[in-house]
């Protein structure tokens, strides 16, 4: 059920946004084992001569960068499970854009399950509702 917005240095392109996605998707499933059929990822664009790092334009680094953002319930991963989604996301990034650069980030937020869910009921609810129903 995780929401993750995703930003890149680049042309609008639909095959690379698709390759995003599906990559994104299959890391954040295996790493830290959210159901990719509620998984929701967002991509867009932004030119590289408007992204700045170190006060140049990427476009005058030569290089690629990302902004991944992502919702999680809190207290759903550990830590090793987290530096690992971390590793995997740049090393996906730099397959999928090439020459990223060094000041791209992710950042994994996690928040409190009542605060957070999709479909009208929060997780909160769905994990209490779930454990009523094992009990009955």
């Amino acid at each position: 059920m995780p929401i993750i917005n995703v930003s890149v240095t680049s042309k609008p392109d639909a095959k690379l946004s698709a390759s995003i996605a599906m990559e994104i998707t299959e890391i954040t499933a295996r790493e830290l084992r959210k159901d990719p059929t509620i998984t929701a990822v967002a991509v867009n664009y932004i030119d590289p001569q408007h992204w700045f790092a170190g006060g140049k334009s990427l476009a005058e680094h030569g290089t690629n960068t990302f902004w991944l953002d992502i919702k999680v319930v809190d207290g759903t991963n550990t830590k090793l499970e987290l530096e690992a989604y971390l590793r995997a996301i740049f090393a996906a990034f730099e397959r999928l854009l090439g020459g990223v650069h060094g000041e791209s980030y992710a950042l994994v937020h996690e928040v409190p399950a009542a605060a957070y869910g999709f479909g009208g009921k929060s997780q909160e609810f769905r994990f209490i509702s779930g454990r009523l129903k094992a009990a009955a």
